[in-house]
């Protein structure tokens, strides 16, 4: 079973299951989580391979998939599912396969189809750093603030480091390995006719408008929203304008 992170308790309203990105995990998510527990339960799970969470030698999304529904058969079933990048292909895989565990899906910055982009590069960059000369989490990311261009990801990476064992928690031999199926997208038969967003960021291009008869055909009743002025890490970066989409479209 997945790590969970539970926040709130049981209502009359589905529970909301938190799905993480790539090299994320359910404790990023901890703010905009425990203020949507107002109203509901949210749980925010480790996927494989990241976190508390087991690791697998295999790290595909019909995997991902069953573990995202074991926790729902455990947890009461259906839930709304919210996933972000890695974790909203997933989220996808899940509502296609088990559509009658999902009530409402929110896909955030992902659609189901390839992408021609590697990640690779943040594999080398965590392996690169020194650990032996980390003693706090800003000792890390002072390491790969010298590797990684964006400004946001060392902070977000090294909330995957666990400090104290020196290591990370993250099975990146699995992700490196793996990478080409954390980039595709199974080519599934299912459709989830539950109410569905796909919620970008205005500033990023991972959904295109071209993508849309397609993701149409797998999501009959799929809405789309832009945040303005967020990218591709739009709940980071406008968590307040995320919270508000995501509730408005929940409730």
């Amino acid at each position: 079973m997945l790590n969970q992170i539970v926040h709130g308790e049981k209502t009359d309203l589905p529970p909301l299951l938190i799905v993480h990105g790539l090299y994320g995990s359910g404790r990023n998510w901890g703010v905009i989580a425990k203020r949507l527990s107002d109203s509901r339960q949210v749980i925010a799970v480790d996927q494989r391979n990241h976190g508390f969470s087991p690791w697998h030698d295999d790290h595909d999304y019909e995997s991902m998939a069953e573990d995202l529904a074991r926790v729902i058969e455990a947890k009461g079933a259906p839930m709304d599912v919210l996933g972000h990048s890695m974790g909203g292909k997933a989220a996808m895989v899940l509502a296609l396969k088990y559509p009658s565990l999902v009530n409402r899906l929110v896909v955030a910055d992902i659609a189901p189809v390839p992408y021609g982009h590697s990640q690779l590069q943040y594999i080398k960059a965590m392996r690169a750093v020194d650990l032996d000369e980390v003693e706090k989490r800003s000792d890390a990311e002072a390491q790969l603030r010298a590797l990684v261009d964006d400004p946001i990801l060392p902070t977000f990476f090294t909330q995957s480091l666990d400090v104290a064992q020196k290591r990370w928690r993250l099975n990146l031999d699995a992700l490196e390995r793996d990478m080409d199926k954390i980039l595709s997208f199974p080519n599934l038969d299912g459709r989830f006719d539950g109410p569905t967003l796909f919620l970008s960021g205005a500033k990023s291009d991972y959904v295109k408008r071209e993508d849309r008869p397609h993701v149409k055909m797998l999501f009959p009743q799929a809405k789309f929203a832009k945040i303005p002025d967020a990218g591709h890490w739009l709940h980071a970066e406008k968590p307040r304008e995320f919270e508000a989409a995501v509730r408005a479209f929940l409730t």
